[in-house]
């Protein structure tokens, strides 16, 4: 995987102005800087550019490589625009290989992925379906999963054991399920809710029941004056989901996403499942391998255009997306679907997108990595020059927006900066927030902003930081 880094022998602790803003801007920001006890022991990088000209007009420590967090999808928005292609969708087949008599496969059936982050439950069922059209109610072969479109490497370099369980840490495949239409690939969704009496366990939904997920209930249900504690995680290694804690009787439903472990299996199974429902019947095994180029296709599904799948993406961050899109970038460039092949195409489109590759490091798609690291001018600079690219509405309209309380249209940024038109992308990992994107002034006029705090001993307290200081540039510059 390539990564890229100049040294810094230099690193500025003061702003510079490539314009001088207004005195009030100034006066102001510097005292939020230096007086704010929330970045007492951190760091701050701030880029402020003109939306017209792509003029910095104010930086601070602009040039200094920081931890960017999940504002690094906008680098890998803007490389799978600049490749792939607003219209790209990502394909499902089913093909057969064998003789059909009757009603009757005699050979194997494929489920063949190419990568689709949106596949649905009901795409499979859909799939079935069709399959059924044909007649067939016995397959005396294999049902195979092929997810070989992409390599069998599951974890992004620095994805920590930690996050591996969570919906942010999903395991990758070609071959994939969402749970819903918010489209968190390769997880599955866990309700808990009160049992009917105190001391019973709480009741326990999955968004699809699968034989491939094991729930081990460990919580009780308490009296309804008590307080909702619960934790849901899955054993490493396996699909084994603990439940544990307390639920009062008349709580809510608590809902937690798991990502699965190996989550080309899972389809697997979900997809068997729904053949049966078909009343068709697998005789033979049930197993993961590479679809015979001679094969016959039966069914297939394509999924949303890219222009589309970006507003889940990055209205509400999602990481596994994130990381697909980039194998997807080395599949189709350099025939591998790698991190490291993706990396290379993302790194070398950098240059025609305003950016260069040679002041940052850059270890994945999503940001999660804490290894990663860019310079908030580079930032800035990305976001001004993508606004000449024809597919600048869509990434534009994929971009979290203050003012919108719909989920789909505000994202995460729809419960901050409420008086404000703010359209950008937030970050957030252990010590480190973010927030990048457009922002328009009292006077009408459009500025590019990248503000980056890391080192952080509360990265939630961050978020009031960079809202303070989006309202300085709407109000002051």
């Amino acid at each position: 995987m390539l990564s890229f880094m100049v040294a810094v022998f230099f690193l500025p602790s003061h702003p510079s102005y490539a314009k001088e803003p207004n005195h009030s801007f100034q006066a102001e920001i510097k005292q939020l800087l230096r007086e704010e006890p929330i970045l007492k022991g951190g760091l701050a990088g701030i880029s402020i550019r003109s939306g017209s000209t792509g003029e910095i007009l104010y930086e601070y420590n602009g040039d200094v490589r920081m931890r960017p967090a999940s504002n690094m999808k906008l680098f890998t928005s803007a490389a799978a625009l600049s490749v792939l292609g607003e219209k790209h969708r990502f394909e499902t087949e089913v093909r057969h290989k064998g003789k059909i008599k009757g009603n009757i496969l005699k050979g194997n059936l494929y489920i063949k992925g190419y990568g689709d982050p949106t596949l649905l439950r009901e795409d499979l069922t859909q799939m079935a379906k069709e399959i059924a059209k044909t007649g067939i109610t016995t397959i005396k072969g294999d049902l195979i999963a092929d997810d070989s479109w992409f390599d069998d490497v599951r974890l992004s370099k620095d994805l920590v054991w930690s996050d591996e369980y969570a919906y942010y840490g999903p395991q990758i495949s070609a071959l994939t399920v969402s749970p819903n239409k918010e489209y968190d690939t390769g997880t599955v969704i866990v309700e808990v809710s009160p049992g009917l009496k105190v001391g019973a366990s709480a009741q326990i939904k999955l968004s699809h029941k699968s034989n491939y997920l094991n729930i081990i209930n460990q919580s009780i249900t308490i009296a309804p004056d008590g307080k909702t504690d619960l934790s849901v995680e899955r054993k490493h290694g396996t699909n084994t989901i603990y439940v544990k804690g307390f639920v009062p009787i008349g709580a809510k439903i608590e809902k937690e996403w798991i990502s699965v472990w190996e989550p080309t299996k899972y389809v697997l199974d979900l997809f068997k499942q729904e053949l049966a429902k078909q009343g068709i019947s697998v005789k033979g095994n049930a197993k993961i391998g590479e679809t015979p180029k001679d094969a016959e296709i039966i069914t297939s599904h394509l999924s949303i255009p890219l222009s589309e799948l970006l507003i889940p993406f990055m209205k509400l961050s999602n990481n596994g997306h994130a990381e697909i899109l980039v194998k997807e970038l080395g599949k189709i460039r350099k025939g591998e679907g790698s991190w490291e092949k993706g990396l290379e195409v993302l790194i070398e489109q950098m240059p025609r997108l305003g950016v260069n590759p040679t002041t940052m490091v850059i270890r994945d798609g999503s940001g999660i990595s804490h290894v990663n690291s860019i310079p908030a001018n580079e930032i800035s600079g990305l976001l001004f020059q993508v606004q000449k690219e024809k597919w600048f509405p869509s990434f534009l309209k994929a971009l979290p927006r203050t003012g919108n309380k719909d989920k789909m249209t505000g994202g995460t940024l729809r419960n901050r900066m409420e008086t404000l038109n703010v359209k950008a992308k937030t970050g957030t990992i252990a010590t480190v927030t973010s927030l990048s994107g457009y922002v328009e002034t009292k006077k009408g006029e459009t500025l590019i902003f990248s503000i980056l705090l890391n080192n952080l001993l509360d990265e939630e307290k961050g978020k009031e930081i960079e809202d303070e200081i989006v309202e300085l540039i709407a109000n002051h510059l």
